[in-house]
């Protein structure tokens, strides 16, 4: 085929050859550029607009698989969540009961982790929203878990110290059962037999000859001797362990000086009416925590049911005190 081109003249009645510039070849070439990219330009558009590429497909079938597995896993905080929840309901009312250890708070165990920025990393994607809070949920069990570990040890340290703890706590009558002569007051509002008001009477009167042994009723250490002519008299204060401390008042002598370790059982002073008091007889107070408790509440090593029933007849009587 001819590489040259001819145009038809009308004048003469010939076929002349056209004679191309270098110039025109460059605008054709260009002209045929430009449109081959307009061209090219509408179609990338409409494809990319309309149309998936094959990396983009992958990429929108990985993001459905990633949306639906972090639907599971939300579930499956949710079982865990609740299995944490009775674990710890066991823990606060179960096993640091049975150890006498306070429950830890909920602000506590639900403390805050990290600052706002926290998750500013994963911010600003499609499903962020969804990411942010399965990582925030999951923090916040692994902070929970973390927490309920700890308990967990000190629970377990408890129960090491168990056979400590049970030699510690009150448990016996201040006064043996042969030398008693009977439970004058208990604790509770009563009359007070000086000024003959009624007012709180924040422990047990165990009437007795003076002389009459008086037992530590726990495991503890001597925490305060005092002789005195006010109050309580003569008085002995031990320290148990755990929290737990016993008052006995109005001895006629003591038996142990402030600093000395005692067992349950030992003799610690004898019955008397030092202080303010009108007639010979032990004033015993239990204490937990510095707060006094009821010590009808401590006498379970050495009484049967029957007796233990008559005591909390006797101590529950409206009646006068002795101090």
């Amino acid at each position: 085929m001819s590489k040259h081109k001819y145009i038809y003249n009308p004048n003469t009645l010939n076929y002349e050859k056209i004679n191309l510039t270098f110039k025109d070849h460059l605008k054709k070439i260009g002209s045929t550029l430009i449109t081959g990219l307009v061209f090219a330009s509408i179609i990338i558009f409409l494809a990319y607009t309309f149309f998936d590429s094959p990396k983009e497909r992958a990429l929108k079938r990985e993001n459905k698989q990633l949306q639906l597995q972090y639907s599971l896993l939300n579930k499956e905080v949710d079982q865990i969540t609740e299995v944490l929840k009775d674990v710890v309901k066991r823990d606060n009312n179960i096993y640091r009961v049975i150890f006498e250890a306070d429950p830890i708070p909920q602000s506590v165990r639900h403390a805050g982790i990290g600052g706002v920025d926290r998750y500013s990393e994963i911010q600003g994607y499609e499903f962020s929203d969804l990411v942010v809070e399965t990582r925030s949920r999951i923090d916040k069990i692994a902070r929970e878990l973390y927490i309920q570990s700890k308990s967990f040890d000190e629970v377990i340290d408890l129960a090491k110290r168990k056979k400590e703890m049970l030699a510690s706590i009150p448990a016996i009558q201040p006064i043996s059962n042969k030398d008693l002569t009977r439970i004058a007051s208990g604790f509770g509002y009563r009359i007070h037999p000086i000024h003959k008001i009624r007012k709180m009477h924040t422990g047990m009167d165990f009437t007795a000859p003076t002389g009459t042994p008086i037992y530590a009723t726990g495991d503890g250490k001597i925490e305060y001797v005092k002789a005195s002519r006010r109050g309580y008299g003569n008085h002995v204060i031990i320290k148990h362990n755990f929290g737990y401390k016993t008052l006995y008042a109005h001895l006629s002598a003591f038996n142990v000086i402030a600093g000395q370790n005692v067992k349950r059982g030992d003799i610690i002073g004898y019955v008397g009416s030092t202080g303010t008091s009108t007639a010979p007889h032990l004033h015993y107070e239990v204490l937990k925590d510095n707060r006094k408790i009821n010590p009808i509440n401590f006498f379970f090593n050495d009484l049967t049911p029957e007796e233990y029933d008559k005591m909390i007849e006797l101590s529950s009587s409206a009646n006068q005190s002795f101090d």
